[in-house]
């Protein structure tokens, strides 16, 4: 597995870690492909995921992660699925379980969903937190939003959300660098190049929106020009959340934070929209497993298009 000590200064490093026992309800699955997200080295730097995790999560070393895809290969007496199943899921500290950046992880059968064999491991380790973060934006939303806004429409949560707003024949908007114009565009987007104009003032012209899904941070794009862009009854879904949002998102019913938690019920309907070619999955790399920290340096650069897969 990877881990990494209580001190953010220390690198990953692969170590052995006992296997944990099975609850009655849980799988032991291995892992095939790994999904990178930035909430895995924000957990290893400190914040409120550091500290949640030191009050509520599993005792002995920080292993990262959450996104997974593999086989079942153990299950427990009252699991519903089976040995041998292909599946996708998301760990979840709050259970005490380890992360996934390992070469088996144990979860409850309900965090996961059943893979067709015509979906790959690879296709399926993108959609997890990614997945579950725009579902979960499209549902605070009202669950059928007209017009959205996307401030990162390339990476990992953006690339989903702009696939979904298609696929539910929404007008989209993303805002992108000059290299991914096209890809946004071929999502079925309307894409800003903020290398080109200010990129809020040139998304006025598209709105107002129903729904803003704000996955680069309010350091760049304020949240005050963002919610003059909205609709009557729209939201700004905080993906990237700044100590200076909190007090907003607390208090204001057109501001609130994101983070899907992946389980089946999320993810069965991405499964069928990938099975489906509705969702295309874009990966940057994939890189070894014991190159975790490498990824995570590629990852913190903030320039990904899509995602990185680490594999063990």
């Amino acid at each position: 597995m990877v881990v990494t000590s209580p001190s953010s200064e220390i690198p990953l490093a692969l170590v052995d870690v006992p296997a944990r026992p099975l609850g009655p309800r849980d799988v032991r699955v291995r892992v095939r492909a790994i999904g990178v997200n930035p909430v895995d080295w924000k957990m290893r730097s400190g914040g409120p995921l550091r500290l949640a995790h030191r009050f509520v999560g599993p005792s002995g070393p920080l292993v990262v992660g959450v996104d997974f895809a593999g086989e079942v290969v153990e299950a427990g007496p009252r699991a519903d699925l089976a040995v041998g199943a292909r599946v996708v899921g998301g760990t979840d500290f709050s259970r005490k379980q380890l992360g996934s950046y390992a070469d088996e992880v144990v979860v409850r059968d309900e965090q996961c969903a059943v893979l067709p064999d015509s979906v790959s491991f690879d296709a399926a380790a993108c959609l997890p937190v990614p997945g579950a973060t725009a579902m979960r934006a499209f549902e605070v939303a009202g669950g059928a939003p007209k017009s959205v806004l996307v401030l990162g429409a390339s990476g990992g949560v953006g690339i989903v959300t702009l696939q979904l707003a298609r696929a539910r024949g929404m007008r989209a908007v993303g805002v992108c660098s000059t290299r991914n114009v096209a890809l946004v565009e071929s999502l079925g987007a309307t894409a800003i190049d903020y290398t080109q104009s200010e990129p809020l003032e040139a998304a006025r012209a598209h709105g107002p929106f129903d729904l803003i899904v704000h996955a680069v941070g309010t350091a760049t794009y304020p949240l005050g020009q963002c919610r003059s862009l909205l609709a009557a009854d729209g939201i700004v879904a905080l993906v990237v959340v700044r100590p200076a949002d909190w007090l907003a998102a607390a208090f204001l019913p057109s501001v609130t934070t994101v983070l899907g938690r992946p389980n089946r019920k999320v993810l069965a309907p991405l499964v069928d929209l990938l099975a489906q070619g509705k969702i295309e999955p874009l990966i940057e790399a994939r890189i070894p497993l014991a190159e975790a920290e490498r990824a995570h340096q590629i990852s913190r650069a903030g320039k990904v298009v899509g995602k990185l897969l680490l594999v063990p």
